[in-house]
């Protein structure tokens, strides 16, 4: 998979997919990252992407003809169609299921926006989808974009030293994740649950199901209804709620629910 980062911090786009399960992926030649500066494409002397809004109002806004002529270069530099994203506080909330959608594409593109934003001309005609991590508000979209290349960067084949490591993740299957536990078996602050040390495949992959489905109602009850339950998830998820309900509430309790 191949992604193409339009970003006047081109540098710090670099760097940011050079470590870990990305760069990891880019050494093994899974996914490959692009960089692109508007600036390099800007026709005046002091390289101007931006100028102020019409109607007046504080900050700038990037201007056409730079990211115009960017695009057309990063759009010309391989065979694959490209799917555009801009990064932007307006756009659509970025979940698992896009996430898993993007990495299934063979080349995206990312407009990180700064300043007040990107001339609306611009986003109308190149512009495929707009999306946002959250509800609120960055100095610049390369934290998006660095977002977006990570979750979607782990998802190619072979980039996870263990691809089950995916399939568990949080909102893989619509549920927040279960508890995990490492060593010591026994510390000052607990010990690990002793179904996981049972060796019991089924016993362990129910108890992972009912933390799932508990730690869920806990946190993000939204996602339940959403998910929508069968008669074994319903059984589980009310078990969890008795032993919740019959146990000392933790501060982690105390502040999710």
């Amino acid at each position: 998979m191949r992604i193409d980062v339009v970003s006047l911090f081109p540098d710090f786009m670099r760097q940011c997919a050079a470590v870990g399960v990305v760069g990891r992926a880019q050494q093994r030649e899974l996914l490959q990252v692009e960089t692109w500066n508007p600036r390099d494409y800007a026709t005046d002397r002091h390289r101007s992407v931006d100028s102020s809004s019409y109607g007046g109002g504080p900050g700038m806004v990037m201007m056409i003809e730079p990211l115009r002529t960017t695009l057309a270069a990063m759009r010309a530099a391989a065979a694959e169609p490209v799917h555009l994203v801009y990064l932007s506080p307006q756009g659509t909330r970025l979940t698992q299921g896009r996430v898993e959608a993007l990495a299934r594409l063979p080349r995206i593109a990312l407009l990180c926006g700064r300043y007040e934003g990107v001339d609306e001309r611009l986003l109308a005609h190149e512009v495929d989808e707009e999306l946002s991590i959250g509800d609120y508000v960055l100095s610049g979209g390369e934290l998006a974009a660095a977002v977006v290349i990570d979750a979607v960067g782990r998802l190619q084949d072979g980039a996870l030293n263990d691809a089950q490591s995916a399939e568990q993740d949080s909102f893989s299957d619509g549920l927040l994740d279960c508890p995990h536990y490492a060593k010591p078996v026994h510390d000052a602050l607990g010990s690990v649950p002793e179904v996981l040390l049972s060796g019991d495949h089924a016993a362990i992959a129910r108890w992972r199901l009912k933390q799932s489905l508990g730690r869920t109602w806990l946190r993000r009850p939204d996602l339940l209804s959403q998910r929508g339950l069968d008669a074994p998830s319903r059984a589980l998820l009310d078990e969890f709620r008795r032993e919740h309900a019959s146990r000392r509430p933790t501060r982690q309790d105390d502040a999710t629910g």
